[in-house]
């Protein structure tokens, strides 16, 4: 792939702006999931549904974003996926006036549909907008816009939506059935202005896209001289498909340690007063581990070898997280957010490398793998609920590591033609 290389650096403040539109909504969900067990009256496996409506639309949808992006280009596509989830954003109106789950979901899915097109579009978009070897810290920029965001969605959110929780769950355990019906009709109506808000900006956001000028990206085709590469279909890239086997446990993990934190550090004794916003502390865990990278990668450390390091880590810091109690215990589970914060970049450009004619649709199989989101968590949810043990059952995250780990040691190289 090429672009020219005049006005990237406005280029990467643009698709900065998306990242960050990116982490405050994902981010959001870290307190729409207390958030609607109280208002809708749920178990903690119900509950995480709220991440497999959003990340599952990854899954069915990226393929045919891929398609759209083919009609539209990468810039036109940014400002349909805007409106997607401006779209989306509106049905938390009704489905907060009737307090119905279902249509809170359903608003979710459709904002996650929105998103896949604008990650779809947006992630190869950085990858080429420079050499390869550096991809990794250029989407590591983006993550640092990112995570602000993710970090500002939670203090915001919840201060509004979660504001006195614990004084609430006690007091409608005293109510009559009309009553507490009422009080959470009440709690149920905070999400709507923040979402009408959101969608306001998400519409006004796709007008100055469609109008602003981004330099397009150009796939390759094969050209005369030119090594030639004579596949014919993308299921004939493995480092593509472990690629996005990768995504899929990065993805599950990485979820997993934001959106059940604050379910953890109850479960570790803390009120959830304080507990709402543990899930902040991993984003300064991957802003740490972001500003690393923009710094190390790949003067001092190529982002393969960060992924290895950084996997192994992981497993430390989860295997701390399952046997210890208190402060140590948060502090080893805010810290996978550090270790975490490389995986993405690195991963990417491993999987993409190569693809040329065939990098929207590899862009949009990566895409699928984020739909570990929408798996993970509930699984989490349910081991848990079956071991008895909400700490014990974040071992599962162990053998999603492992495969990371090995795809960053040996499965980039299967069938990567470059790399021979």
């Amino acid at each position: 792939m090429s672009t020219s290389s005049r006005n990237n650096g406005s280029a990467i403040y643009l698709i900065g702006i998306l990242f960050f539109i990116f982490g405050f909504i994902t981010w959001a969900n870290t307190q729409l999931i207390p958030y609607l067990k109280i208002a809708c009256e749920l178990t903690d496996t119900q509950s995480y549904l709220v991440a497999t409506a959003f990340f599952a639309a990854y899954f069915f949808m990226a393929i045919p974003s891929s398609w759209v992006l083919r009609k539209t280009g990468f810039k036109n596509g940014m400002s349909v996926g805007l409106l997607v989830m401006a779209a989306g954003a509106l049905i938390f109106i009704p489905a907060a006036q009737t307090r119905n789950f279902s249509w809170f979901l359903s608003g979710l899915f459709i904002i996650g549909t929105g998103l896949a097109l604008l990650q779809t579009a947006s992630n190869p978009y950085v990858t080429v907008l420079g050499p390869i070897e550096s991809a990794a810290k250029r989407i590591s920029i983006m993550g640092i816009c990112n995570k602000i965001a993710g970090i500002i969605a939670v203090y915001l959110l919840g201060s509004i939506t979660l504001d006195n929780a614990d004084a609430l769950k006690a007091r409608l355990l005293e109510l009559n059935s009309a009553e507490k019906a009422a009080e959470l009709d009440q709690l149920a109506s905070k999400v709507i202005v923040p979402y009408a808000v959101i969608a306001g900006s998400l519409t006004l956001l796709a007008v100055i896209f469609y109008f602003i000028h981004l330099p397009e990206i150009n796939e390759e085709e094969d050209e005369p001289g030119e090594k030639t590469d004579d596949r014919t279909s993308i299921w004939q890239y493995p480092y593509l498909l472990l690629g996005a086997l990768s995504i899929f446990f990065y993805v599950g993990v990485e979820v997993i340690s934001y959106d059940t934190f604050a379910g953890f550090g109850e479960h570790l004794g803390f009120p959830l007063s304080k507990a709402k916003n543990f899930a902040s502390y991993t984003g300064f865990g991957l802003l740490a581990g972001y500003l690393l990278s923009i710094v190390a990668i790949p003067k001092y450390i190529s982002q393969r070898s960060a992924l290895i390091v950084a996997t192994l880590l992981s497993m430390m810091l989860v295997l701390l997280s399952l046997f210890t109690k208190g402060d140590f215990a948060v502090a080893c589970f805010a810290l996978l957010g550090f270790s975490h914060s490389v995986m993405w970049p690195a991963i990417w450009p491993l999987a993409i490398s190569g693809l040329g004619k065939f990098t929207k649709t590899g862009s949009a199989l990566l895409i699928m793998g984020i739909v570990g989101g929408a798996l993970l968590p509930p699984l989490y949810g349910k081991v848990s609920e079956i071991i008895g043990d909400k700490q014990l059952g974040y071992f599962i995250m162990i053998p999603c590591y492992l495969f990371i780990l090995w795809y960053g040691l040996k499965g980039y190289k299967i069938g990567n033609k470059e790399l021979k």
